[in-house]
């Protein structure tokens, strides 16, 4: 189903529009305007998706065991370490 609605733009949304369906990249610019949207929404759904990641992770990371700065450190050195010499980490 299509909805046919009034959209404003500015002058230069309007040009770089109309330039698109000139260049034969659009057929219309409503077209523009939908695909524009489209990307909008895309865009929301994969923000929204990655900061609910986030949020499992850290949440995740909040009931396991803590590890202060100063072991984290140590830990990484010996890492390190471990990758330069060619052995496993301890």
């Amino acid at each position: 189903m299509t909805v046919k609605t009034s959209v404003s733009l500015s002058d230069e949304q309007d040009r770089y529009a109309r330039s698109l369906v000139d260049a034969g990249k659009f057929p219309s610019v409503s077209a523009v305007v939908q695909h524009g949207i489209e990307l909008l929404r895309e865009e929301r759904e994969r923000r929204d998706v990655e900061l609910e990641a986030l949020r499992t992770l850290i949440d995740d990371r909040r009931k396991g065991p803590f590890i202060d700065l100063d072991d984290g450190e140590a830990d990484i050195r010996a890492t390190l370490a471990a990758k330069r010499s060619g052995r496993a980490a301890l």
